[in-house]
């Protein structure tokens, strides 16, 4: 497998990530991703998100994750004119959506075409297919080191706002030290980390009122602990051309999906997290289990990207919900002075895409430009 290095920016150290591989970049690049809920059969939308802190009093009856997306609304936005302005992100009517882009295993069955409406309202065709919401360019995991003695290959990595944070011993070890409380103690006496051992402990310790016998401890989850031990896949509907909204959008619940089938989460509820004195560790591609979402990702790192770049642009990995394609960040320093404040831009060849955030924001896309599918507004699980 690939890998490229990407740089810490708490640290300033870099680390090399895997990448995956593909060998055809799609030049007409406009797909995205949109839909309702993301359980096992459910739709991706706008309307489906991680819990933050308050999502144990948005639903008393059912329980809910703490780790995967955030609120579940999509809120209007005083962006940048360059980035609202439809003139600013106008398509190729010719250009539309080509499946064929996407990893081979990260589409469950074969895809339909259907008439949608937008969330603008605007009466568009849309396709309708599955992700698989497992990757198949690249092995999931490590997630939690085992002792604090172990290096940086032993864990993933953590990101929580401020800075990325390989997931090592060292870093177990000093945690009272970054959070400046000297509550957190997640090693025994012997240097061994509290990890989630159990389907059981995990399912307790992702939710918002952690189990206090798992308060101090690494949450990690594994493929064998999700209902049936399989996948938890996603229907997405995604208008086939992108079509531009009158203003632009903060998506705060799922953003999108990648090239290899995962789902695109909105921030982490990185405060829930730390208040419980969890850690929601993530693997290096910057994604993590959730006992109902499945696998899904928080930050851009450097995978699922296809091979081919063009001159002065970042990979290509991913697609959002309003059909526009998401690249991966630039280098610190390197990012073109056009960008509108969705992170995106139109250049020759490729039309208009955004580029994610560092994973250091705990956010890959600031807001969307473009229409989606509106989102199922129903309650239930959310991750």
């Amino acid at each position: 497998m690939k890998r490229r290095e990407i740089q810490d920016v708490h640290t300033g150290q870099t680390r090399t990530r895997p990448v995956g591989l593909l060998s055809m970049m799609m030049l007409a690049l406009v797909l995205a991703v949109s839909a309702c809920g993301s359980s096992a059969d459910g739709e991706l939308s706008l309307s489906q998100s991680d819990n933050t802190s308050e999502s144990s009093e948005a639903d008393s009856t059912e329980q809910e994750s703490t780790y995967p997306s955030s609120d579940d609304e999509v809120e209007d936005s005083s962006v940048a004119d360059d980035a609202s302005d439809p003139s600013g992100v106008a398509t190729d009517a010719d250009s539309g959506v080509d499946l064929g882009v996407f990893f081979d295993g990260a589409l469950v069955g074969d895809a339909t075409t259907e008439d949608c409406t937008l969330s603008g309202g605007a009466e568009t065709s849309c396709y309708r297919f599955t992700v698989s919401g497992f990757p198949s360019s690249y092995d999931v995991g490590p997630f939690c080191p085992s002792t604090i003695t172990d290096d940086a290959d032993a864990g993933g990595i953590w990101f929580d706002g401020k800075g990325v944070y390989d997931l090592d011993g060292e870093f177990i070890a000093n945690l009272a030290d970054l959070y400046d409380d000297d509550n957190w103690q997640m090693y025994d006496d012997n240097g061994d980390v509290f990890v989630t051992e159990t389907a059981e402990e995990f399912d307790d310790a992702a939710r918002p009122d952690v189990d206090p016998e798992l308060k101090n401890h690494c949450v990690e989850g594994r493929l064998e602990w999700l209902e049936n031990s399989e996948p938890v896949t996603s229907e997405v509907v995604i208008p086939i051309v992108p079509v531009a909204a009158e203003s632009a959008a903060i998506s705060r619940g799922n953003q999108g999906v990648t090239l290899d089938g995962v789902t695109i989460a909105a921030s982490a509820p990185v405060e829930a997290i730390l208040g419980a004195y969890t850690i929601a560790a993530f693997d290096d591609c910057g994604a993590h289990f959730n006992p109902f979402e499945g696998y899904h990702m928080h930050g851009a790192v450097g995978c699922s990207e296809i091979d081919e770049v063009a001159d002065g642009e970042t990979p290509m990995f991913g697609y959002a919900l309003d059909g526009f394609p998401i690249h991966s960040p630039y280098e610190q320093g390197t990012a073109p002075a056009n960008l509108d404040e969705c992170n995106g831009h139109s250049t020759e060849g490729i039309g208009y895409h955004y580029h994610a955030n560092n994973a250091a924001n705990n956010q890959v896309l600031e807001c969307l430009v473009g229409q989606y599918i509106a989102g199922d507004e129903r309650g239930g699980p959310r991750g």
